[in-house]
């Protein structure tokens, strides 16, 4: 199956926070969570059944990987997990950092209703490389 992760339309590839093996981390479009991050499957799949044991462990690995540093980047009180795949059919997770002061701590992050913040070139680099440098380490 060919879908817009395997073409490369999504997401932006210069959201591009880094290459994690099995996966790829991208910054999210919409950054009034600060630190929303998609971790994108490389091949396609749509079910985690559909990957072997070692492809899920690899997963599981990088997004825990992920998560530290979102944890490490911003000192969230949670990070939340999303894996569900009806808008794109393509294995990838929301990882989202909930801040002290988050406007709707007990919803999802769908469920706040919201204006998107469209950080500018610099400060959207500067997210990426917080992002990358704790990947890093």
């Amino acid at each position: 199956m060919t879908c817009d992760a395997c073409l490369g339309r999504w997401p932006d590839p210069g959201d591009r926070i880094a290459d994690l093996g099995a996966t790829v981390a991208y910054l999210h479009v919409d950054q009034f969570f600060p630190g929303w991050t998609v971790l994108v499957l490389q091949h396609h799949a749509t079910e985690l059944f559909q990957l072997s044991r070692e492809a899920r462990s690899a997963l599981i690995e990088e997004l825990s990987r992920a998560a530290a540093a979102l944890h490490a980047a911003f000192e969230p009180i949670k990070v939340n997990y999303a894996c569900l795949g009806n808008v794109l059919p393509h294995l990838h997770w929301h990882l989202i950092p909930r801040l002290e002061g988050d406007p709707a701590p007990r919803e999802a992050v769908w469920a706040v209703p919201h204006a998107a913040v469209r950080l500018d070139g610099p400060a959207r680099a500067e997210r990426i490389a917080r992002i990358r440098g704790h990947l890093s380490g």
